[in-house]
């Protein structure tokens, strides 16, 4: 570790700042080697932990440089490690609650970005957020502009907490990527009847429709996302060159086109195309309706974010953002 990193936490545990000076120092110090080391990682929260209203400068260096630590210093980069997870939960919980806006941005980016996070890790920021949204015991409010869209709010859905939720019920390491899991639908019911009635952002009946209705109607494929581990086995039968296996597998399908079913065993019938698959995933079945009318049924009536849902389910476009 670089005496920079001690210096500036020692300074930021002094005076709460960190200046753009600093800031640069711990840039050009943090990559000096290419990779952020786990004592930088230690220091760079040991000094988040020190500031009172961090700056957007200051929580986009936070993020990029644990982002980094987190999923690319060891292969296969773009995933988390269980003990990674371990690690960044204790961090971002020293003191029992998540309490800057870089910790909770930087949890939002991971499932935004990375290419698969560990399932505690997945339920550590969904209930994180579900809590921030509805009770407003998350991070501290300090009304600075947070994820592109205002201030968090204890009273309502603001922008920023729909762009919040957006981006990590769409990212990458979510349930399902691109795509809502049941869990994540349950979710925006319960966000949608306890903020019912308060002065929401315009966008978040858009969300809670289009999510919900992702949940109903969209398909996922099965293979859209795979563990770290099984990442890294494909990493390496691909890499292996003592056996030289993508070369060969190239060379005996381009000599006989039939060869992978003979060597692999005997073709599966031919599977329903994309298209077919799509339309049978868009109808809702017998169960997702009872799952669909218990959740309507759940606040006693049939509210405008309901009918807006049931609207879309029709065939009907989302509301305006």
């Amino acid at each position: 570790m670089t005496i920079s990193f001690q210096e500036i936490a020692a300074q930021a545990a002094q005076d709460g700042i960190v200046t753009d000076a600093e800031l640069l120092d711990l840039r050009r110090n943090g990559w000096c080697d290419g990779s952020i080391s786990a004592e930088e990682a230690d220091a760079i929260f040991a000094v988040n932990h020190t500031l009172g209203t961090g700056s957007a400068a200051w929580t986009d260096f936070f993020v990029e440089a644990l982002g980094e630590y987190l999923l690319n210093r060891q292969e296969p980069r773009g995933y988390m490690a269980e003990d990674q997870a371990d690690w960044l939960i204790a961090k971002v919980t020293h003191d029992g609650k998540i309490d800057s806006m870089a910790e909770l941005e930087l949890l939002t980016r991971m499932i935004e970005r990375a290419k698969n996070v560990p399932q505690k890790l997945k339920d550590f920021v969904l209930e994180q957020i579900e809590r921030e949204v509805l009770t407003g015991t998350g991070p501290t409010r300090y009304g600075a502009d947070f994820s592109g869209g205002g201030a968090l709010s204890d009273s309502h859905v603001s922008d920023a907490e729909v762009n919040m939720l957006r981006r990590v019920l769409f990212g990458q390491a979510s349930d399902r990527p691109a795509a809502i899991s049941q869990r994540e639908a349950e979710l925006l019911f319960r966000i949608k009847d306890a903020t019912m009635g308060a002065d929401n952002a315009r966008g978040w009946k858009r969300l809670f429709v289009q999510g919900v209705g992702n949940y109903l109607q969209a398909y996922s494929a099965a293979n859209a996302q795979i563990s770290r581990e099984r990442a890294g086995e494909l990493n390496a039968f691909m890499n292996d060159s003592s056996s030289n296996v993508g070369r060969f597998m190239t060379r005996m399908v381009k000599a006989v086109p039939n060869s992978a079913g003979v060597v692999f065993g005997r073709k599966k019938p031919a599977e329903p195309d994309l298209d077919a698959r799509l339309a049978a995933e868009a109808e809702v079945t017998k169960i997702e309706q009872a799952w669909l009318d218990a959740q309507v049924e759940a606040n006693g009536e049939v509210d405008e974010y309901d009918r807006a849902l049931l609207h879309f389910l029709a065939g009907g476009d989302p509301p305006a953002a």
